[in-house]
């Protein structure tokens, strides 16, 4: 399985990836039913570096999927939270990216990498909310405005007020 490994790496570094990801698969087959901690780890290893390949391809769903796959055998393995969170990325499933960078952060609070991807997400993500909320207020409002229309009335007919005290909100109509 070492040697599998290490043939895989060497596939990696001359930039053949496809015979990496052969290479990888032989040692993940030659410790299939190993359970011992060692084998573990050098599976996640595998898996990790299978994502990496993936990555170097732009095959980023498989990507994600070995990479969840190492973090399923090792859950503190730094390398494959940020693998995976780079396909996510990749994919534009910035949340699924940050929430694995932050991840990074938990177990890394020193990671430059995660620190400086969390920086660059948090806006953009936030910004993503902030437009599907008031996309789905305008949905929500669109079906008021067609059911209240029936009755001649509107959703910009009634006024919320927030009680201050409880948080709680008070709706009044004003024709």
């Amino acid at each position: 399985a070492e040697r599998a490994k290490a043939e895989g790496n060497a596939a990696y570094a001359q930039g053949m990836y496809r015979d990496a990801l052969a290479a990888y698969q032989g040692a993940l087959e030659l410790l299939a039913d190993n359970n011992n901690t060692n084998a573990k780890e050098i599976c996640s290893m595998c898996l990790c570096n299978r994502a990496m390949c993936y990555l170097q391809i732009d095959e980023y769903e498989e990507a994600v999927h070995e990479s969840s796959k190492a973090i399923e055998l090792n859950p503190a393995y730094i390398k494959a939270f940020l693998r995976r969170a780079q396909a996510h990325e990749k994919v534009d499933k910035l949340e699924d990216s940050l929430a694995d960078m932050k991840k990074v952060l938990e177990l890394d609070p020193a990671n430059k990498e995660a620190a400086k991807a969390v920086r660059r997400l948090e806006p953009v993500v936030a910004e993503r909310r902030e437009k599907m909320k008031e996309e789905m207020l305008g949905k929500l409002k669109e079906l008021g405005n067609s059911v209240l229309g029936r009755f001649g009335m509107s959703v910009d007919n009634f006024k919320s007020v927030k009680d201050p005290e409880t948080g709680s909100y008070s709706i009044s109509y004003q024709p």
